[in-house]
């Protein structure tokens, strides 16, 4: 089939490609290039307004100066709708991508005074549960994949990865939720035992530099007061009844009886005395002690089973990361329950096409990958509680791809049996990312959560703690879904076990073994095929935050239809119609996937944080 965008764009670009974003220094003090949207005036007014609100906002931050707002450094043609600020940081040192500035701010912080990769990423992780609560928190759980750098020149990097995951209670059984699904989203049933405490230490043990205590200080008196972000303003409102009914969370959220608003001080006092608890005792004051005894007082009058044993004899496992390859560099990341396995079957898939142009065909390529990468994960879960571990090692194989390879055909695209998953398609929710690198070459990815927005929505007054729903990753026996696949006995919960995970935190080294590149995203089963997007934008020659920013395309096999963001290119999404896929047209700035990322490159350091949560990275 002759692909017409190929002939009309033959360098894969369109009237509708992205902005590009503004770009910082590494101190956010120089910003270097505009944003397109659309026409030299509108450009002309909306820079106007984006200077002067970006000057108040910067000026709180430090000095800057501003350059190059002209036609010549953007492309003025076709951008529709307005994204939320971009920004590329630049440094020579180290950068930290976390969703919430004040975080990124944090981590680089923590390196400026002596601290590593590791200490900016635990830093970071506990700033964004203070004022990112809504995506992750002490009350969670996640994954860490870690480079440490060869002790000498022309030597190799270990790569590590840290399972943090939250488990099922001991009580857990497989049939826990089949009468009543909802109870696996909210209320006490819905937590499983919170493993983030517990794997930041690990990882602070292993390869941190400053001492623990250092690194919760200013979660401590950040948790104090803060003013309200624009991402928590908006968020707070999306649950009235929560906010304004429950006394736990009226008194955070609403303490006038009316939702915080952005810019107002919102107080975590409990929380901030839970934090400086952990950090004079380490994890033992979360999971021994007072804070254990009301975390399970709280799940246990909600409904919830989480034991002291649970919280006690919680462990986090470290092993070496799954390794795989990409067009010669070495792909380093989680190993399953998460969906790192799938990201290297996607990244095998299309090392056997060419990805050197945005065509149509490459799109249609792109979505068909999405969907063998789905039917895959079906056969994914907790590998302890499987007695068939080769299933799960073949995913990430050059030979298991060559085989799938053959079956993309390049005309049109094909129902959900056709991609052969075993089982329904598991969709878990929310997230956040950091991703760190410092002047060393060590590097972090870390994606924590405390799965669905704001969690099980259980607030423990009494230490601050918002705990996680990650029961509800788990699979419930019942009915097939409306095209006739059964839930995943693989993935059904069991005392102990650690549910099916989207995460995908990965590190990225050249084929001299130097560091490229880490990643990672949150947003639920939307995270694995972003950061794969992310990675073929950056092969496609834009800048880190170039390659974040661009839409994107979802499809995981059911529901019917693939998701594409409001700025993808049209005449792509025309050339997928073509080919029989179903598209819907989603904003760009819904609640979907974030990707944070870090890169180097001719030993500078390139950062950004997605601006879909508002999100701004730092550097030095």
């Amino acid at each position: 089939m002759k692909d017409e965008l190929h002939e009309e764009y033959p360098n894969g670009h369109d009237s509708t490609d992205l902005k590009l974003p503004l770009y910082l220094d590494g101190d956010t003090n120089n910003v270097l290039r505009g944003t397109d949207y659309g026409s030299r005036w509108k450009l002309f007014l909306l820079g106007l307004s984006t200077t002067f609100l970006t000057y108040l906002y910067l000026t709180s931050i430090s000095n800057f100066t501003l350059y190059n707002l002209t036609e010549e450094s953007v492309d003025l043609s076709g951008w529709v709708k307005p994204h939320n600020p971009a920004f590329l940081i630049k440094a020579k040192h180290g950068a930290v991508a976390a969703e919430n500035k004040r975080c990124s701010d944090t981590g680089i912080n923590i390196m400026k005074e002596g601290g590593n990769a590791v200490d900016a990423a635990v830093g970071a992780a506990f700033c964004t549960g203070v004022v990112n609560m809504f995506s992750s928190g002490i009350g969670g759980g996640g994954f860490m994949t870690v480079r440490v750098p060869p002790p000498t020149p022309g030597g190799s990097s270990e790569v590590y990865t840290i399972d943090f995951r939250e488990t099922a209670p001991v009580l857990a059984n497989t049939s826990m939720f089949v009468n009543n699904p909802l109870a696996s989203k909210y209320g006490g049933l819905s937590i499983g035992v919170p493993g983030e405490v517990r794997g930041l230490e690990e990882a602070h043990r292993r390869w941190g530099k400053l001492p623990w205590k250092r690194l919760l200080e200013p979660s401590i008196v950040l948790a104090r007061g803060w003013e309200v972000d624009r991402e928590l303003g908006k968020r707070i409102t999306w649950f009235p009844s929560l906010m304004l009914d429950n006394p736990d969370w009226q008194a955070v959220f609403a303490p006038k009886g009316v939702f915080l608003q952005e810019g107002e001080i919102i107080r975590r006092e409990n929380l901030s005395r839970s934090l400086a608890a952990i950090a004079n005792d380490g994890s033992e004051a979360f999971y021994n002690g007072p804070i254990a005894d009301s975390l399970v007082r709280k799940v246990q009058s909600t409904g919830g089973i989480l034991s002291h044993a649970d919280l006690r004899n919680y462990t986090v496992k470290v092993s070496r990361a799954l390794e795989g390859t990409y067009f010669g560099k070495k792909v380093y990341t989680s190993h399953a329950p998460t969906s790192g396995p799938v990201l290297l079957h996607m990244l095998n898939l299309l090392e056997g096409f060419d990805v050197k142009e945005r065509t149509g065909l490459f799109t249609h390529r792109v979505v068909e990958t999405l969907k063998f990468g789905f039917a895959a994960r079906t056969k994914i879960c907790d590998p302890l509680f499987n007695n068939n571990t080769a299933r799960i090692a073949m995913i990430s194989t050059k030979e298991f791809a060559d085989l799938i390879r053959k079956n993309i055909t390049n005309d049109r695209t094909h129902p959900p049996e056709y991609y052969n998953p075993e089982y329904d398609v598991v969709v878990d929710h929310g997230t956040s990312h950091t991703s760190v690198i410092d002047k060393d070459g060590m590097a972090v990815a870390l994606t924590s959560t405390v799965n669905l927005i704001f969690g099980s929505q259980v607030l423990d007054p009494e230490t601050g703690i918002i705990l996680n729903d990650e029961m509800d990753d788990f699979s419930t026996p019942g009915v097939p879904n409306g095209f006739g696949l059964w839930p995943s006995p693989y993935n059904y919960p069991e005392p102990g076990k650690r549910p099916l995970s989207s995460t995908a935190p990965t590190i990225i080294e050249r084929d001299d073994g130097s560091f490229f590149l880490a990643i990672g995203g949150s947003g639920g089963s939307r995270i694995f095929g972003a950061i794969l997007q992310v990675l073929l934008n950056l092969d496609l020659g834009l800048d880190i935050s170039q390659a974040i920013e661009y839409g994107r395309l979802h499809d995981q096999l059911y529901p019917l239809d693939v998701d594409a963001d409001d700025n993808y290119p049209p005449k792509l999404i025309d050339a997928l119609r073509q080919r029989g896929h179903n598209v819907t047209v989603l904003d760009v700035n819904r609640v979907a996937a974030v990707v944070q990322a870090v890169l180097q490159y001719n030993g500078d350091i390139f950062a950004a944080s997605d601006s879909r949560k508002n999100g701004i990275a730092a550097g030095y």
